[in-house]
């Protein structure tokens, strides 16, 4: 998932790609997510993408845990409480700004400049050196039949 906003700079640098896995449950069937852990929650639609914060605190009540979570450069927490079953994971890994790159690609003029033209480079080169490789061969023929 790409990183939006500079809420969690310097961890995560806005326009960076996250890796977000589901965290293993413990005994109790709860999943292991503890204060510290930075995690991503929320909606994931068209319209509207996850939140990726830190636990800052945990509240459990009757056996259901609740998350307090802000964004590291944030200065108060978020305002709502992130249940359990909003959660979508916790972030593993973070590539800084290849968000840029996914969301470049993902238009028309990004595609064509990170696809297409590369593509179109690569075609033109192998054309040539089979076209070299042809009149290569052609040649040898040439002086076999002359000699």
């Amino acid at each position: 998932m790409m990183v939006l906003s500079g809420s969690m700079e310097p961890a995560i640098k806005t326009g960076s790609i996250v890796l977000v896995k589901p965290a293993h449950s413990t005994g109790s069937g709860q999943a292991d997510y503890k204060i510290g852990d930075i995690i991503t929650f929320g909606p994931y639609t068209k319209t509207k993408a996850p939140t990726t914060h830190r636990i800052i605190d945990m509240k459990v009540i009757e056996g259901v845990p609740s998350y307090i979570t802000k964004g590291d450069a944030n200065e108060s927490p978020d305002q709502r409480e992130v249940q359990k079953k909003d959660v979508v994971g916790k972030v593993i890994f973070t590539i800084p700004y290849l968000g840029y790159v996914v969301s470049a690609a993902k238009k028309p003029f990004g595609f064509m400049a990170l696809i297409v033209i590369p593509a179109t480079l690569i075609i033109y080169d192998e054309l040539r050196n089979v076209i070299e490789e042809i009149k290569k061969s052609r040649q040898k023929n040439q002086n076999k039949e002359n000699a």
